[in-house]
C-alpha cells in the first residue's frame, strides 16, 4: 500500500456514525462477537498502581537513581521494587 500524501491527508475525513454502526454491524456477522476494545488492557484491580506522594531522603533518591542507571531502568521502579521485596 502506497503511504499517504499530504493530498490524501487534505482529502480524508471521519466516518460517519452511521457508518461505523454498519462496520460493527458487519464485524459481528463476520465474526460472531462485537470488535475489540482500543487502547491498552485494563490489567486486573490487584496490579494497578496508586498515585501517592512521598517525601524522601536526597541520599536515598540518588541511591535509586544510581542504582536505575544500572540496570537501564527508571529509578521509581527501582523504588517500587525495594519496598516490594521488603514489605514481602
Amino acid at each position: 500500500m502506497a503511504e499517504w500524501t499530504p493530498e490524501d491527508f487534505s482529502r480524508a475525513r471521519r466516518s460517519k456514525p452511521e457508518e461505523r454502526a454498519r462496520f460493527r454491524a458487519a464485524f459481528i456477522k463476520t465474526f460472531g462477537h462485537p470488535p475489540p476494545r482500543r487502547g491498552p488492557i485494563p490489567k486486573p484491580s490487584s496490579e494497578r498502581y496508586v498515585g501517592t506522594y512521598i517525601k524522601l531522603h536526597p541520599k536515598a533518591i540518588e541511591w535509586a537513581k544510581r542504582e536505575a542507571k544500572r540496570r537501564g531502568v527508571g529509578y521509581q521502579t527501582v523504588i517500587n521494587e525495594t519496598l516490594l521485596h521488603r514489605a514481602a
